[in-house]
């Protein structure tokens, strides 16, 4: 495998890619995988990278493309999940846009113009619109002029026919890597198999690819199963109760059952919205949108409602009905708590879900000629068959879903029903090694209902034409009834102790494990289902003061969103708001240590919040959190002037800014010239200022202007919100922090120099 190494360089303003993770996304470390991924990206290495949602995948090729020159772009499945992300991005103060089926003709050949000038980093497609042969040349074009920073391809186990979600328009993005063969590629998921992992490398052509697979455990997902009874809506509203307001997910089975469960939560007094294939493009695309937006605090969908949903703070996901597969399943639990904060993943479980879902797959046939499609049809049952032991397991509900994909696990999770209320459990080594002797001499040739027959010495037909009522193991387990040694064999495919073929056919085979049983090398224990079901203990919380201002402040950040008409999360996540309601920053620089808060968002928010944060100690008389332990708030040298007690450095950005301005151009003609914001040229202005390398702010402000700001800049150290305010909004936030650095340089002198 390949080992990343640190690139030779990285742009001269981030000395570390931890300097340019601060200034991009608030952020001081990054999470576990992310910078391997990222250097190999930077030394131009193909990768795959399989992290599971809340991992931070987009990041491990969001930094490489601002990093390095030329264009990213990003292959994504659909248009909500482009435009989310490139939202997001926006309010990061990164150059991103997509190109796709929504915008007017106007609109995308200014985007493309925008592409061509070498305005943009990060450009979202789809697939369909990168293979288009209209679009091609000109992708052929910024190649050429521009440059090909990397090809990123987002969902990627869409390109494997053995996953979850195949798409035949993915198999086609190999005639990418022929056409530009020397631009590295970025495969991203949440879930592969190893199967579908090596599809996805031989799909994409990778060469040599740094491959990371992270852990599939989210130890902030707290899974449960609980038995669905007649009444089933009510047990499923009070869980919904009981979530304080958070957003969740319902999934169901059916239209009918989505339609139906969202008209009982509205008129139960919580706002729902129903979400399925049967409604219009148009009603789902605004039903997702109020839904994201928290206009509205339930989506009741089927699994249409899947890819795209890039909503971090969903507190719940509650399975109505019986899913079709463990990595289904997995997927759609695990769209709650994208944020690593805690969530709660519930599946309702009535052994009657099971008929319907069986009615579905008898619907599988080939629309050519009617005919069954026999091997997807063995498939879908084999993996109903392992929902269903999911769901009636005792044992360890991660051990179960990690070993679907590979990984082992085997201590208890602290965060399932099974691990908190735990069943009791017996040593079964006997009835184990009678088990597993029981497939050795079958020849590992046989499910587990053919396995069981012999053990309980049946004398059914086919056990005899096979000459298995012969076998030393046949009637060795009569003591035992089917469920009990169903139970066993369950639970040693679920600690891998025993394997199972995925195609169809549910064939037992001996692993490593299984022999060190037989060899009397290991014990086997086995959790023993409970006889009467023991109440779940409830999860509460006090509100205390951090609660309450958590609340204030996911209201400003909702006021906020709605100005903007962006989703609340893209302003800051639930976790920043968290911190800041931990930490009481009262003051920019506080703020801007937060983690979340990058230098973009502190410039565009930092006022807003840290007045708010001020407003609520002031009510309930508190003081000021403690400051955060570590380094200062990070002051970004491309665009955020320093704090009163601290300078940012200057770098060449800065130093070109003043070189124009020496020459003469006005602030307005910098950033002309220099293709930038008038407020980041004034941004570096300050600063300038603030180091004593421009000493007049002849040109810069009028000796009145400057005479009223420095009045009230007397006496104390105020943000810029709070000077605008009492300056009766007389003066913008360019003119204010002018003034306010030209202050600091003559904290005696109300005159002004040079005018």
């Amino acid at each position: 495998m390949f080992t990343a190494q640190m690139p030779a360089s990285l742009p001269l303003a981030f000395p570390t890619l931890e300097d340019a993770l601060k200034h991009f996304y608030g952020y001081e470390q990054f999470r576990p995988g992310q910078k391997p991924i990222i250097e190999a990206a930077l030394n131009n290495q193909d990768s795959l990278v399989i992290m599971p949602t809340g991992g931070g995948k987009s990041l491990c090729f969001q930094l490489p493309a601002l990093l390095k020159s030329g264009l990213m772009v990003v292959v994504s499945p659909l248009i909500a999940l482009m435009q989310d992300q490139v939202d997001q991005l926006l309010r990061n103060g990164i150059a991103a846009t997509f190109l796709n089926s929504s915008l007017s003709g106007e609109e995308a050949r200014s985007r493309q113009n925008d592409l061509r000038d070498g305005k943009i980093k990060l450009l979202y497609v789809a697939p369909e619109r990168l293979l288009n042969p209209n679009f091609l040349p000109f992708l052929d074009e910024i190649n050429e002029t521009i440059g090909l920073s990397a090809f990123a391809i987002d969902e990627a186990h869409c390109l494997s026919e053995w996953g979850h979600d195949f798409r035949p328009e993915y198999r086609q993005l190999c005639q990418i890597r022929q056409r530009y063969p020397y631009t590295p590629c970025l495969a991203l998921t949440a879930t592969a198999t190893e199967r579908v992992r090596d599809d996805i490398c031989q799909q994409l052509q990778l060469r040599e690819p740094f491959i990371n697979v992270s852990s599939f455990n989210r130890t902030n997902l707290y899974y449960e199963v609980v038995p669905k009874a007649t009444n089933a809506f009510e047990d499923v509203l009070k869980l919904v109760r009981q979530q304080d307001g958070g957003s969740g997910i319902i999934y169901c089975l059916s239209r009918k059952r989505v339609e139906e469960t969202a008209e009982k939560f509205q008129r139960s007094g919580i706002s729902a919205l129903p979400y399925h294939a049967g409604l219009s493009d148009l009603v789902r695309a605004e039903n997702q949108r109020r839904f994201i937006r928290d206009d509205v605090q339930l989506m009741v969908a089927t699994v249409a409602f899947g890819m795209g949903i890039n909503k971090p703070d969903v507190r719940f996901v509650i399975h109505y009905d019986l899913p079709r597969n463990i990595e289904g399943y997995y997927q759609e639990s695990g769209r709650a708590g994208r944020d690593n904060d805690p969530a709660r993943c519930t599946l309702f479980f009535n052994p009657g879900d099971i008929k319907r879902i069986e009615w579905i797959i008898d619907q599988k046939v080939d629309p050519q000629t009617g005919n069954p499609l026999e091997q997807e049809q063995r498939i879908a049952r084999q993996q109903l068959r392992q929902v269903v032991d999911y769901a009636e397991s005792s044992s360890c509900r991660r051990t179960i879903q990690l070993g679907y994909f590979g990984e082992r696990f085997t201590e208890n999770c602290g965060q399932c029903d099974n691990c908190v209320n735990p069943p009791p459990v017996e040593n079964r080594t006997i009835e184990a090694q009678k088990f597993l002797s029981c497939v050795a001499r079958c020849q590992e040739r046989f499910g587990m209902a053919h396995i069981i027959d012999v053990l309980r010495g049946s004398k059914k037909q086919r056990i005899k034409e096979l000459r298995h009522d012969e076998l030393s193991t046949h009637g060795i387990g009569k003591d035992r009834s089917v469920d009990q040694w169903r139970l066993l064999g369950r639970s040693l495919l679920h600690q891998n102790l025993l394997t199972e073929t995925q195609d169809g056919y549910p064939v037992l085979k001996l692993n490593d494990g299984s022999w060190e049983i037989l060899r009397k090398q290991r014990d086997v224990c086995v959790a023993i289902p409970k006889q009467v079901d023991e109440p779940t203990p409830s999860v509460s919380s006090t509100r205390l003061e951090a609660e309450q201002l958590f609340e204030r402040l996911r209201q400003l950040r909702k006021e906020i969103a709605n100005e903007q008409g962006v989703a609340p999360y893209i302003v800051f996540s639930d976790s920043s708001l968290r911190l800041m309601a931990q930490q009481r920053p009262q003051t920019l620089d506080a703020f801007g240590r937060v983690s979340g808060v990058g230098s973009h968002k502190l410039e565009q928010y930092g006022d807003r919040f840290t007045a708010a944060i001020r407003q609520y100690c002031r009510e309930l008389g508190l003081e000021t959190a403690p400051e955060p332990s570590g380094p200062p708030a990070s002051r970004s040298p491309l665009s955020k002037a320093s704090s009163p007690n601290r300078q940012a450095s200057l770098t060449q950005t800065h130093l070109q800014t003043l070189a124009l301005f020496q020459e003469g151009y006005a602030p307005q003609e910098i950033a002309e010239h220099r293709e930038i914001k008038p407020e980041t040229v004034f941004n570096h202005l300050a600063l300038l200022i603030e180091h004593d390398r421009i000493r007049t702010l002849d040109g810069l402000l009028s000796p009145e202007a400057y005479a009223a700001i420095s009045q009230v800049l007397e006496g104390e150290a105020l943000s810029l919100g709070i000077l605008w305010e009492r300056l009766n909004k007389r003066y913008d936030y360019s003119e204010i922090k002018l003034a306010r650095a030209f202050y600091r340089q003559q904290p005696k002198s109300p005159d002004l120099p040079g005018l």
